[in-house]
């Protein structure tokens, strides 16, 4: 039976009729429109479904919209809005991190996660935070480049 599930995305309160155990990634698409998440895996493996939840990366191919209703989620298309979006794009262009950018987003979203608790991080730890997503055309070099960069140049965005 379907209910009412109150969820704020990207900065904006909706109210969305759904089965309470459908997947987020599918009201994202479905319900929504917002298509900026990828269906990868569907088994939480690849991170191309990643979202923001609460600040946190979470797949959202493993997550039943009711369990989340009323937490601050954010996609790729309104993180799009930020100026540390702005920052990640550039250095993901400038790094030659953005190929055929079916990971794309869920990488962006996984630096914003990074960078938002640890402004300045280690190769290391960039490899560390986007080892849930997978990339099958950078081969990560470049992207952990971009995340360096935007750590470097934009250390007071974060």
């Amino acid at each position: 039976m379907d209910k009412m599930i109150p969820l704020k995305i990207n900065g904006n309160t909706k109210k969305i009729m759904v089965h309470p155990s459908k997947r987020l990634i599918d009201v994202l698409r479905d319900d929504l429109g917002l298509m900026g998440v990828k269906e990868g895996c569907g088994e939480g493996e690849c991170g191309a479904c990643a979202v923001l939840i609460e600040g946190k990366l979470i797949n959202s191919c493993l997550v039943a919209v009711e369990s989340i209703k009323n937490a601050e989620i954010y996609t790729i298309e309104g993180y799009k809005m930020t100026k540390r979006y702005a920052m990640l794009d550039e250095c993901f262009a400038s790094a030659g991190a953005v190929q055929c950018g079916f990971c794309t987003p869920g990488m962006i979203l996984a630096a914003e996660a990074l960078l938002s608790s640890n402004a300045m991080p280690t190769e290391s730890e960039v490899r560390d935070a986007i080892s849930g997503n997978l990339c099958r055309c950078t081969g990560y070099n470049m992207i952990v480049e971009a995340i360096l960069m935007a750590s470097r140049k934009g250390g007071y965005l974060w």
